[in-house]
Order: C-alpha cells, then structure tokens, then sequence
C-alpha cells in the first residue's frame, strides 16, 4: 500500500554470483621443461547482502527493483593466482525491515540496526586449481574443478515501521491533529474519513532535551483484520511499538464499544498486541462543558475499571502536557 512516496511492501529476486573455475595450467619456462602444475583458484561469486540505513524510512527506492544480481568469480590463473572475486551487490534498507520467504512466507531475518548487514544470497564457492590435485602417483594432474553455482532466492520486503507509541482508532479520531500538535510533524487533516492514507511518524520533545517517537496509522474500522479499510495494510507498524495509545472522540455514541471493537480487531490480526501498555485518550473534549465532562468521567470510571484513561484536547491544548507526561512513564516504567 503507498501513497506518494511511501512504500513498505516490496518483492525482489536476488541471485549471486557464480564462483569461478580452477585452472589446470602447467608450468613452462625456459630451461625448465616439466615445471608441474600451477593452476590458481576460482574467485567466490558475488554476495547479495542487505544493509541497514538510518536515513531511509520507506523502500521506495527499491520499488522498481525487481531483479539483482551479484557478479560471477574470475578464473584461476597460470602460477596459482586466484581469481578475482565477483563484486557483492548491496541492497540498502530502512531499519525495522523483515525480510520473508516468499513462497512460504517465513521470516528469514530482519534489519534493526544502522550498518548491519545480512547475506541474503551467498556467493558460489570458486574451484581449485591442479595445484591442489597434485601427489606423488599424479605429478602432472590435467583437470581443476569448476567454480559452483550461486544461490538464487525470491524475498518479500516489509517495513515496519520503528515508534515508541503507536497511535490507534477510527477514521476521524484526531489521531492527525494530535500528532501534529505533539510533534513537528505535518500530516494531512481534512474533516472525511480516511485522510490519511500512510503511516506517519513524530518525534515528541519532552524535558531535559529527551524526546520519543509516535506512529499515527490509517483509521481503523470493524473488520479491517479480514482487509476492510486501509488500517489493515499498516496493522504491521504498530507492531514494534512498546506502548499503544486509543484515541477515541468525546461525541463517539459509545465510548465503550468503540475501544472493543479496536481490542479485537488487534486480538484478530495479532494476540500478541494485546501484551503491550495501553492508554485511552478521549479527543476532541473542547466540545464538553464542564457540566459535560463530569458526566463522561463518571461514565468512564464505570466503564474502564482499573484502566487507566485521559480525556484531552488538541485543539485548546487541555491536558497535553499530562498526556507527555504519562506516556514518557509508560515507555520508561
């Protein structure tokens, strides 16, 4: 799924190198008639190697990269000089990149840190020379071995994405408007369903210079598990995240059954989310008097026991602070 620039699902084939074939030259030189075998060793074909970058956050880059291909080992020369090996290809990725088999769909490795490598396709070994054939019964050995075949692999690409809070609910949340309030980041805010239609990340400056990252995905909506929605397509970034926080609007008719309904869809596409801290934050509480916002309180201290919520504002700001607060001791606790 992309818009504009950001693309998180990629497929490539990849293949190494071939390694090179021995030589089975035989020594000559003036004044020295039978000088034995001297074949050199095949290079090693080119690796396929996965590189982490801190500086990408999407794999556009490679989203027209359908086929690499390392280069082959040189052959083995006359007084055993190696071949040269075959040049790796290098294949840079943003961090939190899983690589998956794409027939079975396993999970072979995934990228966390900058400059980390991983050989996706191993170069084919190169084969010896007659040198090393050579024995006391067979002084002047004919043959050398051939270079062996690379490795040929086709891989699925995902990102997801790396954020400390993960920001859930549906579609017209504020979910946006909170991120670009707590954040210098600028996403787009309209007042329809489903404005925005990628992953969007955040740093939040706290005290003392320290700061944190919060992811803001596509709205969910019931059913979007099984695909309804675009949620679904970016349940995957939320899935790093340590802590999730569920926004929820003041004018939801049901404040209960709304934050259900975004549990299960988590339970369905993966159980394990549900291990991780969770904060509710009710939205858009500038619509509430006074009078009003008692009134949901005591609701939500009915509904939510022993579960902790907040209920802000990002329009006025109401209880901003608090939210940072809160959620730099849930990710540090």
């Amino acid at each position: 799924m992309t818009e504009g620039n950001f693309v998180d699902y990629v497929k490539i084939y990849a293949a190494s190198g071939k390694g090179g074939k021995g030589s089975s030259h035989l020594h000559r030189e003036k004044f020295i008639e039978k000088g034995g075998p001297d074949g050199g060793d095949g290079g090693r074909g080119g690796h396929v190697i996965l590189k982490g970058n801190k500086n990408l956050w999407t794999l556009f880059h490679l989203k027209f990269l359908r086929h690499v291909k390392a280069g082959h080992g040189g052959d083995g020369g006359s007084s055993r000089s190696t071949g040269a090996d075959g040049e790796d290809k290098f294949i840079e990725v943003p961090l939190g990149t899983v690589v998956k088999d794409k027939e079975t769909g396993e999970v072979l490795f995934e990228i966390t840190e900058h400059d980390e490598t991983k050989i996706l396709a191993k170069g084919g070994k190169g084969g010896l020379g007659n040198w090393h054939f050579r024995s006391a019964t067979n002084q002047t050995p004919r043959y050398a071995q051939p270079g062996l075949s690379g490795e040929e692999v086709d891989i699925i690409l995902e990102l997801k994405v790396l954020a400390d809070v993960g920001l859930v609910g549906f579609p017209n949340a504020g979910k946006s408007t909170l991120l670009s309030v707590l954040t210098s980041a600028k996403p787009k805010i309209a007042d329809y369903p489903f404005t925005t239609l990628k992953p969007n990340l955040g740093i939040v400056a706290y005290r003392d210079f320290q700061s944190f990252v919060i992811a803001d995905i596509p709205g969910i909506i019931e059913g979007a598990a099984e695909g309804k929605g675009l949620g679904h397509y970016f349940l995957r970034h939320i899935e790093r995240n340590s802590t999730l926080l569920f926004l929820i609007p003041a004018d939801t008719e049901d404040i209960k059954k709304e934050y259900d309904i975004l549990i299960d869809e988590l339970r369905r596409y993966n159980p394990e989310m549900l291990d991780k801290d969770r904060l509710i934050v009710i939205s858009k509480c500038d619509m509430l008097d006074d009078e009003l916002q008692a009134e949901m309180k005591a609701q939500l201290d009915q509904d939510f026991k022993g579960m902790e919520y907040m209920m802000i504002s990002s329009i006025s700001q109401q209880n901003l602070q608090q939210l940072k607060d809160k959620l730099w001791k849930m990710l540090n606790q």
